[in-house]
């Protein structure tokens, strides 16, 4: 039996060639619309074929199915994926940008103005807990310990099975990485759809900005130090309509992927 994958993917090399005719002869508003409305099916199509985990659903206090890749995290650190990839965040529910209708205003400007705004008290310098909650514009959010087996994370699934909006939000995700000792010379390597800014140790190291996809190492810092113990990694991810998601691994000195950290969250909600 084919798949709702298969399906759709068989209709689009049918109808492509039509489609795209059809696409051109439109207005700019009305194909705007439409080629949401694409995306939105499509991305129906695409989670509907998930598999669902109904035990983590019932730990994210969800209504809605998660997919396998998206797991409750563990209090046991962990090590990050064969190719650095970090799998462990806190991520907090998404926050409305009601002044924000498409990523073409994501220039630099608009995106430090939204992630500079104040919306939550100390919000450059948290490291959250799971299940704690912040108030942002009388709207109660909840912050969520979060593995993924993926080397991205999906916020746009994040954000669909908990019931939360998906598009013209910012996300804040943390994550807190233990090194055995200083490691010098390496630079984070993050992609994020859309845009995205990064800090390490509560200092901005990078920012990617426009309308975007995610791509491995799409950005990469300066060469910074990691010093040994705990460090602490914070985005903020921003898109109007799309898939959001991200992905951050640290390169070594000679570009390879860095291993030999561990990732953590603390105590999380048994």
């Amino acid at each position: 039996m084919k798949s709702a994958f298969d399906i759709a993917l068989e209709l689009c090399h049918l109808f492509q060639q039509d489609l795209f005719r059809t696409i051109l002869l439109m207005g700019k508003s009305v194909r705007f619309y439409f080629v949401v409305s694409i995306l939105l099916v499509w991305n129906v199509v695409i989670y509907a074929d998930e598999p669902v985990n109904q035990a983590q659903s019932a730990a994210f206090g969800n209504a809605r199915g998660i997919p396998n890749y998206l797991t409750h995290s563990s209090p046991d650190e962990k090590a990050p994926d064969p190719n650095g990839f970090i799998q462990r965040w806190f991520l907090l529910e998404p926050i409305r940008q009601r002044s924000l209708r498409s990523n073409q205003q994501l220039t630099d400007s608009f995106v430090q103005a939204a992630v500079k705004r104040e919306y939550f008290p100390n919000q450059f310098t948290v490291v959250p807990h799971d299940g704690d909650k912040v108030t942002v514009d009388d709207v109660e959010l909840t912050w969520h310990a979060v593995d993924t087996s993926k080397y991205n994370v999906s916020l746009y699934t994040f954000a669909y099975v908990l019931g939360k909006p998906t598009y013209n939000v910012l996300f804040w995700a943390v994550t807190i990485i233990d090194c055995p000792q200083e490691i010098s010379g390496v630079r984070l390597a993050v992609g994020s759809n859309a845009a995205s800014v990064w800090w390490i140790n509560d200092k901005e190291v990078i920012g990617i900005y426009g309308d975007r996809h995610m791509l491995i190492d799409d950005g990469v810092s300066k060469r910074i130090t990691l010093k040994k113990g705990s460090n602490v990694i914070r985005s903020a991810v921003i898109n109007s309509p799309g898939v959001s998601d991200f992905c951050a691994r640290f390169l070594d000195s000679k570009g390879k992927p860095l291993k030999g950290f561990t990732v953590s969250v603390g105590e999380t909600r048994k």
